[in-house]
């Protein structure tokens, strides 16, 4: 007999302004499952969990738990009904312990001191019931990322959820950590929780979920068991017919890497060390090569010196020491302006602060950076002809939803804004790119068209330095992988020993920790 559903909710309902985030989804969740809640950036599985949650308030539609029907209007109604959600960005204090970012916000024993005795034997106790090692005097700063997932997962069991939801929980978790993680969800649905456990990656759903429900532009598309599905049915769920598989880099695992490389350097870094505003160290002593036809991939856990990495190449930062080479040129000194002019381009982490003009219109913010170079500025005068045109074919090569040039940029959702830095920096002739995290927020045919894109910019001997914290992504598409901790290249591997638990490893410095 076919298990009753802990949890069913019914034409759910929500808009965002003029756009239709969930249109008359359903959905249930069975007890003791993980459930895994599939779908594309802009799918509608976190805005569909953050109704549950409490976070949104949907337009319409019905929640039925445990066979009884409830108004969720709050994180803290979510929570009384025993359900919990782990958010992708923590929400923590990162100068309390481990125990006191547990316990925050709840009633304690001893309200007029800081003895939590009593606290933290129940948290020791829900640690060895569900397999979670932690020391909870440790400070939440001082702990790398799964560990920090850790304290999420004990918020949600220290106030007794029996439905937690997860968004994307392996993000920034080194291998390792994932497979930690994996465990500790087959242990807690032994115990009794049904796991909501949001992704867009084929692999960790057909790994860890017992039933998969896939979401696409805002509606339900399939419900099924693992046993009954498979790569390619999950794949056509979440793209429908926007792209050929059989000419997907994604899904045939054909990626660039292994591909004739040049021998001639394009970008040489040979020492460089930055120490901040702040006086911290950033970067210490990193020198690699990158050369023609080649797609260096950056790996390493957010914070560990990519995005100071990125800005030293582009001479937005400034070295403390060292020497950044180009062409066999020494362009230490070079302004961000000249760099452009020599043929660098550049995708920044951060789309919303960096690079993009939200007053500005669509127009504008194609040519950015580049307005002073042919075709689209002569004798310092804008061709705003050539501009248009050049906007125009953009936006549609490149899939950006606007209703033209002159739109303003700031009425644009995220994936378009990114759409917008990509076809920027690809529609610009370059010798060298610097791509930091260039398919975040992207749709999966989105991303799949920015590998071929890399790719192509190989074969015509054009060099990028591509900085992600998608290790799959790096794997699949990345010539080599150089590992960064901490400011430090701690390793750099060719494409024939690439392996995921050893970057891991080096992600983790625990090679370094352990001499």
């Amino acid at each position: 007999m076919e298990q009753e559903n802990i949890l069913i909710m019914q034409q759910v309902n929500k808009t965002f302004d003029r756009v239709v985030a969930l249109s008359d989804v359903n959905f249930e969740l069975k007890p003791k499952e993980i459930l895994g809640l599939l779908g594309g950036n802009g799918a509608g599985k976190t805005t569909l969990m953050n109704v549950l949650y409490g976070l949104y308030r949907a337009d319409s539609g019905k929640v039925i738990l445990k066979e009884k029907p409830v108004t969720i209007q709050s994180p803290r109604d979510a929570i009384k009904h025993g359900i919990g959600m782990v958010h992708q960005h923590f929400l923590q204090i990162n100068n309390y312990t481990v125990l006191e970012n547990i316990i925050l916000g709840t009633d304690v024993s001893h309200p007029f001191s800081t003895n939590y005795k009593e606290e933290e034997g129940t948290i020791k106790n829900l640690c060895e019931r569900f397999g979670l090692e932690i020391n909870l005097s440790d400070r939440v700063e001082t702990l790398p990322m799964g560990t920090r997932q850790k304290v999420e997962i004990l918020k949600a069991l220290y106030r007794g959820v029996d439905i937690l939801i997860l968004d994307e929980p392996t993000t920034n978790l080194i291998p390792q950590e994932v497979d930690s993680l994996f465990e500790t969800l087959k242990i807690m649905v032994r115990e009794g929780l049904s796991i909501v456990f949001i992704t867009h990656k084929l692999r960790e759903v057909l790994s860890i979920c017992d039933r998969i429900t896939v979401l696409r532009e805002g509606k339900n598309v399939i419900s099924l068991t693992r046993k009954d599905a498979s790569d390619e049915m999950l794949v056509r769920a979440m793209v429908g017919d926007k792209m050929d598989l059989e000419k997907s880099i994604m899904f045939t695992q054909q990626g660039e890497g292994g591909g004739a490389v040049a021998t001639n350097e394009v970008l040489g870094l040979q020492g460089v060390s930055m120490i901040n505003q702040q006086k911290i160290q950033e970067l210490t002593d990193v020198s690699f090569s990158l050369n023609a036809s080649e797609i260096l991939g950056v790996a390493g856990v957010a914070g560990n010196g990519q995005r100071e990495l990125a800005e030293i190449v582009m001479g937005i930062q400034p070295i403390s020491s060292g020497k950044v080479i180009f062409a066999g040129e020494d362009i230490t000194n070079l302004s961000t302006k000249e760099r452009i002019a020599n043929g660098f381009v550049y995708i920044p982490e951060d789309r919303l602060s960096d690079g993009f003009l939200n007053k500005a219109s669509v127009a504008h913010n194609l040519i950015l950076g580049y307005h002073h170079l042919q075709p689209y500025s002569s004798k310092g005068i804008i061709n705003w002809k050539n501009v248009n045109d050049s906007s125009r074919k953009m936006i549609s090569e490149y899939n950006i939803k606007t209703t033209g040039p002159d739109e303003i940029g700031g009425n644009l959702s995220g994936g378009n804004i990114q759409r917008v830095m990509i076809a920027r920096a690809f529609s610009q002739p370059s010798k060298l790119m610097i791509a930091h995290n260039p398919t975040r927020g992207l749709d999966i045919p989105s991303m799949d068209f920015v590998y071929q894109k890399l790719n192509e910019r190989a074969a015509t001997g054009a060099a990028t330095l591509l900085l992600s914290e998608d290790l799959d992504e790096l794997l699949l598409i990345s010539h080599r992988i150089a590992v960064m901790y901490r400011g430090k290249v701690v390793g750099i591997l060719p494409r024939e020993k690439f392996e995921k638990y050893e970057i891991g490893r080096l992600m983790s410095g625990f090679d370094l920790e352990s001499k």
